[in-house]
């Protein structure tokens, strides 16, 4: 399947994962709380799940998206950790400049990392393992980084299992690791 139809699988079956999830918390007393922007915030992770497991592909847009993020991030990372003991004397003009000199080598230097450590197309990232390691990061984001209580933040991780599940179906790979 292709990134359109990975994404649009997502974008009509999340009604269908909701109503699953509803499902569990009625009838298996799972504590899920479906809060609109539990739902809201499930929706995109889920969508983007579904379309996530392509990030092991090289010319696949959630690759050529991500790792120019990552780069970034390591490259601002290393800025905001060494800016303040990057001195040139009374020269401090300079000092900026050259901080974000390495930042930008430390981010070219994640550009070709990022690319040396994803592993092969359809590896262990199109694994029923790396849906569980999504969901776990949104549990963690949701619970510990944003103000989701811990209901709606399994709520939404669950989401986010579901949309990555269904990215594997739609290739017809499911596998365990």
């Amino acid at each position: 399947m292709d990134y359109n139809g990975h994404v649009l699988s997502g974008l009509l079956t999340y009604p269908l994962a909701v109503l699953f999830a509803s499902f569990l918390k009625q009838y298996a007393g799972i504590p899920f709380k479906m809060s609109l922007m539990a739902t809201i915030f499930g929706y995109a992770v889920y969508v983007l799940g579904s379309d996530l497991p392509d990030l092991d592909h090289p010319e696949a847009l959630v690759h050529r998206g991500i790792k120019p993020i990552v780069s970034v991030m390591v490259g601002s990372a290393v800025v905001a950790k060494i800016r303040d003991s990057i001195a040139f004397g009374n020269d401090t003009w300079m000092n900026g400049g050259i901080s974000w000199a390495i930042g930008a080598l430390f981010a070219v230097g994640a550009w070709y990392a990022f690319g040396a450590v994803i592993p092969k197309h359809r590896g262990v990232v199109h694994s029923l393992m790396f849906a569980g390691i999504y969901g776990l990061s949104i549990f963690a984001l949701c619970r510990y980084g944003l103000i989701f209580g811990f209901k709606e933040a399994l709520f939404v991780a669950f989401m986010a299992f579901l949309g990555y599940t269904l990215h594997l179906v739609g290739d017809k790979e499911v596998k365990l690791i």
